[in-house]
């Protein structure tokens, strides 16, 4: 897993007889090259570059997910796993070419600076950001610092054209994993996992505790887009939920002795009724806690197959802050079922068109999920029901696509994202009353509605962006069209708790797992 070292050495030498350069085999060759080319090539190379090169080209020759990480983003890619960085603390989006703020992070810099929702970052201490064609990486390297360094930041605050600045100095941003929790009903909570970092289990703990003293009798934990993680944070979220003893995952691989992890005991939502959403993009720690779920017949999975990812990796930190993720072991299941699904090594490719055979194929828009290749059946722990391997976490309950001629107009407004862009420009100009009369994301989620003269606007809007009116799609969608403006206005105004509980009742796999939780 991440942060363990293993030392790496690669034999080096050199012969020249008689002009001619010898080369070494095995693991020297590599060595020998990259010296014959300092030595003797035409032309000035950066040896370091060619070096990172190589050794991206040799781990791609084995698994998918065995990788290189150069030291430019080894940074980052701790970050993700740390679960926080360093910097002024706001949520942002790039609005024609312009850093908007969507809100400052509670506590953080930006908060104690001023910076409001709905600021224009124009100036960077003295360099221009707005209108320079940044991407948003460079946008995030000028916002981001070491701790306490200052930064000084010029703001437009409409309706005022002159720029307001605020100095201010950075400090570490936590990046939150339980993007939002709520009661969905009176009496079942939902909580959603984005992302496993060394916080997720605390944060998750926390919710949870929360959920309970609001009434809590079921819960819906939602790992759609979850790709992941550490594998420690996992564990502890699914020991929340077995009895001591209980199988949680196991790792085996050619170098490394079986290893087998259970529940410690300490459960103390053991006979909580539970639903675990999970989608195609679910995947490593994601599918370890579904897995464990369904194998001890704990939990109902709903949902599509999850990716199918379960390959244990083990890093190697390089002296130069480059690092190697190599894959060690693989992840199987409670029942034995291997999370991995097929690929072929060197085909990466191959292994990223999974996702669109699957569609292809009818799994994802009302096929028999089960009928993949290579699906061997297993049996859960304790009620002996059929689970299905061949990677990936077969749901108990499949929600497929919906294919319909009345999605083709949704799909458009969708792909060119004008649901986003209308209902964010419609927040930025009714911010401030909007925050005047609704004290909260729940007084808004409750007194918000999308009037008939509201949603006039949005479908001329798309007319003037090209999407001509569909009577017969709007007349089946209308409700949901609706609500997916009510929800971006929401969450631009009162981030995901003006979101999520106002877009899911519209999400088709929200509202299975609903149903599935209220049948158990």
């Amino acid at each position: 897993m991440v942060g363990i070292l293993i030392g790496i050495r690669l034999n080096r030498y050199m012969a020249r007889r008689a002009g001619h350069l010898q080369m070494g085999g095995g693991k020297g060759k590599v060595e020998t090259v990259l010296q014959a080319i300092k030595d003797n090539y035409v032309d000035t190379v950066n040896l370091d570059r060619l070096t990172d090169a190589s050794l991206e080209a040799m781990l791609t020759q084995l698994d998918p997910h065995s990788v290189y990480i150069p030291a430019a983003d080894f940074a980052k890619a701790e970050e993700e796993i740390e679960g926080n960085f360093e910097g002024i603390g706001v949520q942002f989006r790039m609005i024609d070419d312009t850093v908007v703020v969507i809100m400052p992070v509670s506590g953080g810099p930006s908060e104690r600076a001023g910076v409001l929702a709905g600021d224009r970052i124009i100036k960077v201490d003295t360099v221009d950001i707005a209108g320079q064609g940044l991407e948003t990486e460079a946008v995030m390297k000028r916002l981001k610092g070491p701790r306490g360094s200052k930064v000084r930041l010029g703001l437009l605050r409409r309706p005022s054209t002159e720029l307001v600045y605020v100095t201010l100095e950075r400090d570490v941003i936590p990046s939150y994993s339980v993007d939002v929790y709520f009661m969905a009903d009176p009496q079942v909570g939902y909580v959603k996992v984005s992302k496993f970092t060394r916080a997720t289990a605390d944060e998750f703990e926390a919710a949870l505790a929360d959920l309970q003293r609001q009434g809590m009798k079921g819960l819906i934990v939602d790992l759609r887009g979850n790709g992941g993680g550490l594998l420690g944070s996992c564990i502890e979220m699914a020991d929340l939920f077995l009895e001591k003893g209980d199988l949680i995952v196991y790792t085996d691989g050619e170098h490394r002795a079986k290893t087998r992890i259970k529940a410690t005991g300490r459960g103390r939502y053991v006979d909580l009724p539970l639903v675990v959403l999970v989608d195609e993009w679910s995947a490593s720690a994601s599918e370890i806690f579904a897995g464990a779920m369904q194998d001890n017949d704990r939990a109902r999975i709903v949902g599509r197959r999850t990716f199918g990812k379960g390959l244990v990796q083990e890093q190697m930190d390089m002296a130069d802050g480059s690092a190697v993720r190599l894959t060690v072991a693989r992840y199987h299941t409670p029942s034995g079922r291997s999370i991995q699904k097929p690929y072929k090594a060197g085909d990466n490719e191959d292994y990223e068109a999974d996702l669109l055979r699957r569609y292809a194929s009818g799994e994802m828009t009302g096929g028999d999920s089960t009928q993949h290749g290579d699906t061997v059946q297993y049996y859960t722990l304790k009620k002996q029901r059929v689970v299905y391997g061949g990677g990936g976490i077969m749901p108990d309950d499949n929600v497929p696509y919906k294919t319909s001629d009345t999605y083709i107009y949704w799909n458009e407004l969708s792909r060119q994202g004008l649901f986003y862009q209308f209902s964010f420009d419609y927040a930025d100009r009714h911010r401030e009353a909007l925050m005047k009369t609704y004290a909260s994301a729940a007084d808004f989620v409750a007194g918000f509605n999308v009037d008939d003269a509201l949603f006039e606007d949005f479908l001329r809007y798309a007319e003037r962006h090209g999407v001509k009116r569909d009577e017969k799609s709007i007349e089946a969608n209308q409700r949901k069209m609706r609500l997916t403006i009510k929800a971006y206005i929401g969450r631009d105004v009162f981030d995901n708790l003006g979101f999520y509980p106002v877009y899911l009742p519209t999400d088709d796999d929200y509202k299975a797992a609903l149903q599935v939780l209220h049948d158990m």
